[in-house]
């Protein structure tokens, strides 16, 4: 998901001491040390100066209004190739000018936090002061909307407030549980609040832990989050966030072994987990217990011996702010938050995200062109990054108010959108195919939504979307939850991911290099650096790592970065994050994606690309849903292609079109030699298609019960896979 440059100066940040295993040593050695006290005054110093990126924009817009002027009585003289980039220059403009100004935005309210009161709660950590700024501003505006509840930003505040104190009961905390802070401290004064707060912990914590076996939390401990897209997920991660602990979302399917893995790798010394996991977690709180968490349920009436209701001791907590030193960071680039990956090809990895991309993902709906009157549809996972720091940090952001879904419903959508009226969804592509292969209905006709945004939307789908529910804009995206680079398309230009004018990479800095897909690794010159590709080439996305835009890596050891950052890429000692897709940029200056690396196999000594062969197959009317991985074949070099196909009702397979189709527009070493013919395709939570698993189950007849085919290249057809056919292709009698 997309990543903004970071809003606060070079002096504000640094790299965090977290990540130093996966950095450089000379650019260690290069990072500002500053904490607490000298933070906050470097902050305030600069205040009276604006910030180097603000410069640069200034700078830049007043150089380029006489270049306009230029450009327009050059027009009609210039080449049609170069005509073709600067017809886009008024849309590069006005969104490098609207990212300048999300950024001193941005940059003007973490000023304003860090010359707060710190016993006020304006003084903590983004999230904290954002929220209360909201309560203090626009109380009585819906923030959140979940069924038939609807909760102000007040309230919103308050709910915040009582799970931040219960957090801070749980660690022993004492200074004031009773009531909120108020003004008082001096400059000196944070550091000596923290100080009494790191020595606490003992009296009260254990009274409320006296036969869990639990130890107290700790200031800055990991509080896990196995909660499923509901209010109490924001109340208590705002309420941990307030109270000084990271939060971990856990994706809600884990189970046993991964669910302990997850734990494990990043120190969760607690659980808060919904009654409706109970009972499938049964089997696992042996195991919990044994690794000294503390353990909550939110609010269940029948409990386990050893889980306490969350619910009702925030209940028993007043609702007055907390102290805002409490949650200050005292290095922007400080964790406060694990996101785990999707562990498609593994165990999933804790991302690290930084108290500066928490910040920064509240301008991402001011960068899509959103507004505080607008309603936000969200209906993705909260554990995942599109959801929480996008959807939710996102919608903070700018003050507007978010539908909360549970679980997505594509019957229900367009009543939902009619009945909130919803201005804006945020999408994953799955759920606009989903809407598009549902039957028409009346509350899909005057609907208030205006934009679209997210990531991941086929061509095909987009047409058919716009087309059957518009006239609304598709604003497509690309980022990585640990990443640090985001493109945004927009311009509306279908089926692209973003822009590649020099006024976007001057803002949000990135390059396409040449990648060896038969190697695994970028293609190097005779003098040891990465080679820049030409358009229409596709090209391995890469990104500096700098105080601006830092890559922090994983919970665990150093080696679970490793491949992510790339060294001396275009002069020595450079260092590149690397994002593992592959993108491609035409002629005219749009990105379009073109495959994750590890998608991408190599036949017949050619690459083929898994979405170039899906987008082909899904022109057929007859399927509705495909997903392309290579599969080993013994006897034969490389990966041969295979589909798994999903047909559209009432249709059946049709072979013969089918072999037509891929024969007429796929070149013959990216035409599939596997079919697999499935009611419906494996995805993850997320919607993300299960390549590796699918791959991994291979193309037996007597292992697997889907119908199979293979492609005889002596008929020119697709043939049903018998075990007569599958031992002569082990036999090396049937050609593929």
């Amino acid at each position: 998901m997309p990543q903004l440059a970071a809003p606060c100066g070079q002096e504000a940040e640094s790299f965090s001491r977290e990540s130093s295993a996966t950095l450089p040593s000379s650019a260690l050695d290069r990072r500002p040390q500053f904490v607490g006290r000298e933070y906050r005054a470097r902050l305030r110093a600069a205040e009276a100066r604006p910030g180097r990126a603000e410069e640069a924009g200034t700078m830049a817009s007043l150089l380029l209004l006489p270049l306009l002027l230029l450009l327009l009585l050059l027009l009609p003289l210039l080449p049609l190739r170069l005509w073709s980039q600067l017809r886009w220059l008024a849309a590069d403009l006005a969104f490098t000018m609207r990212a300048l100004r999300c950024k001193r935005a941005l940059r003007a309210r973490a000023l304003a936090a860090a010359a707060a009161d710190p016993e006020g709660p304006e003084g903590g950590c983004s999230l904290a002061w954002r929220l209360a700024q909201l309560a203090r501003q626009r109380p009585a505006h819906t923030f959140l909307i979940h069924g038939a509840q609807r909760f102000s930003y007040a309230e919103a505040e308050r709910h915040s407030n009582r799970a931040a104190r219960a957090f801070l009961r749980a660690r022993g905390w004492d200074g004031g549980l009773g009531g909120g802070g108020t003004g008082g401290a001096g400059e000196g004064e944070r550091a000596a609040h923290c100080a009494r707060d790191q020595a606490a912990g003992s009296g009260a914590a254990r009274a409320v832990r006296e036969g869990d076996g639990a130890a107290p939390l700790a200031p800055g401990a990991t509080v896990a989050l196995l909660l499923p897209a509901c209010p109490e997920f924001l109340w208590l991660w705002f309420g941990l966030a307030k109270a000084g602990l990271r939060t971990a979302f856990v994706p809600t399917a884990l189970r046993r072994g991964p669910l302990q893995h997850c734990l494990r790798s990043c120190g969760a010394r607690a659980l808060v987990l919904a009654p409706e996991f109970l009972e499938s977690l049964e089997p696992d709180l042996p195991a919990l217990r044994g690794m000294g968490l503390h353990l909550w349920a939110v609010g269940s009436d029948t409990r386990p011996a050893g889980i306490s209701d969350f619910l009702a001791e925030a209940s028993a907590e007043v609702d007055g702010p907390v102290p805002g030193y409490l949650s200050a960071p005292q290095n922007m680039t400080d964790t406060c938050l694990y996101i785990f990956t999707s562990g498609t090809t593994g165990l999933p990895k804790a991302a690290r995200i930084s108290h500066l991309k928490v910040l920064q993902c509240q301008g991402f709906y001011q960068l899509c062109g959103a507004h505080q009157e607008d309603v936000i549809y969200l209906a993705l996972p909260l554990y995942h990054m599109s959801g929480s720091l996008l959807g939710i940090v996102g919608c903070l952001g700018i003050g507007a108010t978010v539908v909360l879904k549970s679980r997505f419903s594509a019957g229900q959508f367009w009543e939902d959108c009619q009945q909130h009226s919803v201005t804006v969804f945020q999408y994953i592509g799955e759920l606009c195919r989903y809407l598009v292969n549902q039957p028409p209905n009346k509350a899909e006709r005057g609907h208030k939504v205006r934009l679209v945004v997210g990531s991941g939307l086929r061509p095909d789908t987009w047409e058919r979307f716009v087309r059957r529910f518009g006239p609304l804009q598709v604003l497509e995206t690309y980022g990585l939850t640990e990443g640090n680079v985001a493109t945004f398309n927009y311009t509306g230009q279908q089926g692209a991911v973003g822009r590649a004018s020099w006024l976007y990479k001057h803002v949000f800095p990135f390059s396409l290099i040449r990648y060896d897909v038969a190697t695994g690794e970028p293609v190097r010159d005779t003098q040891g650096h990465c080679v820049a590709t030409s358009p229409g080439e596709p090209g391995l996305l890469v990104a500096p790592v700098s105080q601006q835009s830092p890559f922090l890596g994983y919970a665990g050891g150093p080696e679970l970065a490793q491949g992510k950052l790339l060294k001396h890429v275009f002069r020595p000692g450079d260092v590149f994050f690397n994002t593992g897709d592959l993108l491609v940029c035409d002629n005219q200056g749009f990105l379009r994606f073109h495959d994750r690396t590890g998608d991408t196999f190599r036949w017949k000594g050619e690459n083929v690309a898994t979405t170039e062969v899906a987008e082909a197959l899904e022109a057929l009317d007859f399927l509705q849903e495909v997903n392309v991985y290579g599969v080993t074949v013994p006897g034969h070099e490389g990966r041969a292609g295979m589909a798994a196909l999903a047909l559209r009702p009432p249709h059946s397979l049709d072979l013969v079109q089918l072999y037509a189709h891929v024969s007429e527009n796929l070149p013959p070493y990216a035409r599939p030699r596997f079919l697999r013919l499935q009611e419906s395709l494996a995805t993850t939570e997320t919607f993300k298609q299960q390549k590796v698993r699918m791959a991994k189950e291979g193309f037996d007849p007597s292992a697997l019960s889907d119908p199979l085919y293979i492609l005889d290249q002596a008929r020119g057809a697709y043939l049903p896979l018998t075990p007569a056919r599958y031992s002569a292709l082990l036999a090396g009698d049937l050609r593929i």
